[in-house]
């Protein structure tokens, strides 16, 4: 059943981007461009190249290929799906304007409204046959071809059929070889409709004219705001402080600054001139312990373990220390946990370590229960003494009541990015009980960290990332 579940999801989900991108399509390549030219050829491509980029880059490093080929395609899948996410919103946002646009009256009917051409007061004469006066007699006589030949007949002789006039607009007068030009027909009445939506010799069409405005203005928004996510990512994590008191911790622990390292997702984009900006980053704030909690990496050691290596130069008079997150498991955790002890790291696996003036505990993230190596709280707390501060370091905060039942003060987290790409916020907070900052449960407080890096496009927009120094406060200082 859970497999049937999880194919129907995934096909609802392809079938959802195959129907985005056709409206896409539509809208910015279709509405905007002439058929067959090679805007259109372009576009077309792309609306069918860019969605298998990114299913290539979502599935190529579960599917183990080459590293090369992993970072070939990230970059061009991942950040369309970050520029999808804005473009699809903005057009949203564009297509309520773009009927309301369209159902406007064209600029030319109102400025001839104005005038009086067709205007109010004005009558609309039907279309047909123009009555036209006779010059000779003053009365009104049918337009040129109803008239008969000779002056005789111009008279309005009675008993004919009138002849065709060979040549329209032009009839015999009364004087023989004579020849009067027919009045002009009446002007054919202004009809209140909008310009033909076809491009013709003074430009684009009205409706072509609003899809290129609309649709420039939703590329640009889209771009504008995913380059700004892009250089927040690339330039490094800000540090962040956050105060937390805790009632048992003695005096002497006042002012404790732990940095909380979560979430930095090295993997094809994010390599080893990230972990340099975070290892500076982190050591610039002199911190008494490091914690790493979890979601490290995206690959396994043999491809990221030069982008990892930086992490040796991590200092704190306490040392450093990491737990597991979803995504080790993903990646082939024991490996990695190998590889951090020899980068000099401490990994806290359902484990705990008594410090000076607080116990540090860690328990693996819940991922791990498919390999039967998911957390274990009695392992990690049951035995400690309940009078000591204790602080947890867990990947996820969905076990922040785990970490109630167990006494624990403190819990450290990741996880969540703080939501990463608005309105993802508003996602995960139906998975987890907080998504960014600090929050109590009971006698717990939960502290969930926005993290260091990001997972799939290196776009973050509303969800800043961070290093955060949690400074433990003493209620006896």
């Amino acid at each position: 059943m859970t497999v049937f579940v999880v194919i129907v999801a995934v096909v609802a989900v392809l079938a959802l981007l195959g129907l985005v991108h056709r409206w896409l399509w539509v809208r910015l390549v279709r509405d905007t461009t002439r058929p067959g030219g090679a805007a259109r050829r372009t576009g077309t491509v792309l609306a069918f190249a860019l969605p298998l980029l990114s299913l290539a880059a979502l599935t190529a490093g579960r599917a183990g290929a080459p590293f090369w080929l992993q970072r070939l395609v990230a970059w061009p899948g991942f950040m369309w799906l970050a520029v999808l996410l804005y473009l699809t919103l903005a057009m949203l946002v564009a297509e309520p304007v773009r009927r309301l646009w369209l159902r406007r009256p064209a600029r030319s009917t109102v400025a001839r409204a104005g005038s009086g051409e067709g205007g109010p007061g004005t009558a609309h004469v039907p279309a047909g046959p123009a009555r036209t006066a006779d010059p000779a007699t003053g009365s009104s006589a049918e337009p040129a071809g109803d008239t008969g030949r000779g002056s005789g007949a111009q008279a309005g002789s009675a008993g004919r059929q009138p002849e065709a006039d060979p040549e329209p607009g032009v009839r015999e007068g009364a004087g023989k070889g004579t020849a009067l030009q027919d009045p002009a027909p009446a002007a054919a009445p202004e009809a209140d409709v909008p310009a033909p939506d076809r491009d013709g010799p003074g430009g684009p069409s009205r409706r072509v004219f609003v899809a290129r405005t609309l649709g420039g203005a939703a590329v640009a928004a889209a771009g504008l705001t995913v380059g700004t996510g892009t250089y927040g990512v690339l330039r490094g994590p800000r540090v962040k402080r956050v105060q937390v008191p805790l009632a048992k911790l003695p005096r002497a622990a006042h002012g404790f600054r732990i940095a909380v390292v979560s979430d930095v997702h090295l993997g094809p984009i994010l390599g080893r001139a990230h972990t340099r900006r975070i290892v500076d980053t982190v050591n610039r704030t002199q911190p008494d312990l490091i914690a790493v909690v979890g979601d490290l990496v995206d690959g396994d050691v043999h491809d990221l373990g030069p982008a990892a290596e930086p992490l040796r130069e991590l200092r704190a008079r306490h040392g450093a220390f990491f737990v597991t997150g979803n995504h080790e498991y993903f990646s082939g955790a024991q490996q990695w946990v190998d590889h951090v002890r020899e980068l000099g790291l401490t990994p806290l696996e359902n484990a705990r370590r008594e410090l000076p003036h607080f116990d540090l505990a860690g328990v693996n993230d819940v991922q791990g229960e498919k390999e039967g190596k998911g957390p274990d709280f009695r392992a990690a707390l049951g035995d400690r003494d309940r009078s000591r501060t204790s602080v947890l370091l867990a990947h996820q905060p969905v076990v922040i009541d785990e970490a109630v039942r167990h006494g624990v003060d403190l819990q450290l987290s990741g996880h969540t990015h703080g939501g990463q790409l608005w309105p993802g916020n508003y996602l995960a907070e139906l998975a987890n009980p907080t998504v960014a900052g600090l929050e109590r449960y009971g006698d717990t407080q939960l502290y969930v960290s926005r993290g260091a890096g990001a997972w799939g496009p290196p776009v973050r927009v509303g969800a800043p990332s961070d290093i955060t120094v949690v400074e433990l406060a003493s209620y006896q200082a």
